[in-house]
């Protein structure tokens, strides 16, 4: 067998004849669970809120500065310019949220990661100014006014925004995290094994013996399920929800992204840092984290 001790933990688990089939995930699959979207959604919630209350604050502080100044300014034009500023921030916080998901997915390729959130981050503020002139000149224009906006400005603007990018970009990163290792709740864990699951490939149901589940690897908005027979079909859904139905039939978290069939397991290789390699006969191998130290006293146990 092929050492890969060095490889992407997410690379290791491979077909029997040592290739993988290159299927690509999000080509197939059902609906499954959302709990992801779900949290992602309440994150982006709170952060709306914050911009909406600093939003107020900043219209606040420029009227009372003008007062000080005996300048006294009208206030649809500080409300207007942070109402749009706003409303830019919130829609182009998608660049962000998309970011964050495919950093997620980099593993330990931090140096990736950072290069691409950078780059995100050029493109959120590109993609925040130019709506917020595109709504200025609107609002502006509805009001018998005139806005005017230089691309000399947009440095000055970046700045402010590399600062919304790290906190949206950090808040976001941490709900993955949080998604990514939450551990079955315990109710799941008290249910009765269930001696079949139905994963929906497509529009095909593939009703496996959870005992022929030999792991389940996250792929995307999909899971993928490694089966005795060979077959490695996808169903959409998050690995947190497939976490919480296969626990009680033996299915153990090993790494972010993998659950592992404990009564599969052939034997653990060291492969450096705490990380382990998973023997799962047939050619197949999966990743434990040294995050996990649980699944490495129950795996360890179970195959001494």
């Amino acid at each position: 067998m092929t050492d890969r001790t060095r490889d992407n933990p997410d690379a290791w688990a491979l077909r029997p004849d040592g290739r993988d089939d290159g299927r690509a995930a999000g080509t197939n699959g059902a609906s499954g669970g959302t709990s992801g979207v779900a949290s992602t959604l309440v994150a982006l919630g709170v952060l709306a809120a914050l911009l909406a209350l600093s939003c107020g604050v900043n219209v606040a502080t420029i009227l009372d500065d003008a007062h000080r100044r005996g300048q006294p300014a009208p206030l649809w034009r500080p409300l207007t310019e942070e109402a749009t500023s706003g409303l830019a921030t919130l829609i182009a916080s998608v660049v962000i949220w998309a970011a964050v998901r495919a950093a997620s997915r980099l593993g330990g390729r931090l140096w990736l990661a950072a290069a691409l959130l950078a780059g995100a981050s050029i493109l959120f503020s590109g993609f925040h100014v130019a709506l917020m002139v595109v709504f200025r000149f609107a609002a502006f224009g509805a009001q018998g006014h005139r806005y005017g906006f230089s691309p000399e400005e947009w440095p000055y603007e970046y700045r402010k925004d590399l600062i919304t990018f790290i906190i949206f970009a950090g808040t976001l990163w941490g709900v993955e995290r949080l998604r990514s290792s939450a551990p079955p709740t315990p109710a799941a864990t008290d249910r009765e094994p269930p001696a079949t699951f139905d994963i929906r490939d497509g529009q095909t149901l593939v009703r496996a013996p959870v005992a022929d589940i030999l792991a389940t690897h996250a792929a995307g908005n999909y899971v993928e399920f490694l089966l005795a027979d060979g077959r490695r079909p996808l169903m959409r859904g998050s690995m947190v929800s497939v976490a919480a139905e296969l626990a009680p039939a033996g299915l153990v978290r090993t790494h972010r992204s993998w659950l592992v069939n404990a009564a599969c397991v052939r034997g653990l290789t060291p492969v450096g840092s705490g990380d382990f390699r998973i023997d799962l006969g047939a050619g197949l191998t999966a990743p434990l984290s040294r995050r996990y130290p649980a699944a490495l006293a129950r795996l360890r146990d179970g195959a001494s």
